[in-house]
């Protein structure tokens, strides 16, 4: 079951979301808000897997709302407007979702949703004794030793995994293989870098330094390189 909140600061939205999640089995609503202060403190206290966020909002948008939180759920953005889709998917959302959303279009959203959730409750799991991965390359599977992993970079649809100076490429959405990697050894510094923590040389203001390679660290990301400096 995924635990749900929806933000609106129009009720007839809200009330649409709510018509439509109910429909869903593996949803469950558990709050809706038209103000994104109380929704901020809703995440803070409450257990919630993904929200249903509308974009233009008073006092704070949507996207500066996620941009504010340090642990971020599932997100599906319900908006109006589709000229916030590339900062949308800058901040990993599930889905982006145009009004009026036809219930087909929503359940696909939420199917998304469900398999992301299902993906990651495996791999946590999994992360605390996994020493590999297998990946599929030039026609093969290869083996890769995690440990031996300096860094990996988006490609569009294609990723390049670094290990030493012999990258591999492979069909894969870097969502995917974050799923898959231990998070206490690996980070997303940018939408388009996954980074050993391990490998790590040094950390200047806008970038972080493995070996030769300049990585450059978004804003979207910034909150998980502090979390690795000391405090104080």
């Amino acid at each position: 079951m995924i635990n749900c909140l929806a933000i609106d600061d129009e009720q007839l939205s809200l009330d649409l979301i709510e018509d439509n999640i109910k429909k869903i089995p593996f949803l469950n609503l558990k709050k809706k808000c038209t103000n994104i202060f109380e929704a901020i403190q809703i995440l803070n206290s409450d257990n919630i897997d993904l929200i249903f966020l509308d974009i233009e909002m008073p006092d704070m948008n949507g996207l500066q709302m996620l941009k504010s939180l340090k642990t971020k759920p599932m997100v599906i953005l319900i908006t109006a407007y589709d000229k916030y889709a590339m900062q949308g998917y800058e901040l990993d959302v599930i889905d982006y979702l145009l009004k009026p959303v036809p219930f087909d279009r929503f359940l696909k959203a939420a199917n998304k949703a469900m398999e992301y959730h299902s993906h990651k409750n495996e791999s946590i799991h999994e992360q605390l004794n996994k020493k590999s991965l297998f990946i599929k390359s030039e026609h093969k599977i290869l083996k890769i030793d995690i440990s031996d992993i300096d860094y990996i970079e988006s490609l569009k649809d294609y990723i390049k995994i670094y290990c030493g100076n012999k990258p591999i490429l492979t069909l894969m959405s870097l969502k995917s293989i974050e799923a898959n990697l231990p998070n206490d050894k690996f980070i997303r510094v940018h939408r388009s870098y996954i980074i050993s923590i391990e490998k790590i040389n040094y950390i200047s203001r806008s970038k972080v330094f493995i070996g030769e390679k300049a990585i450059p660290i978004s804003n979207s990301y910034r909150d998980n390189i502090i979390k690795l400096l000391p405090e104080g």
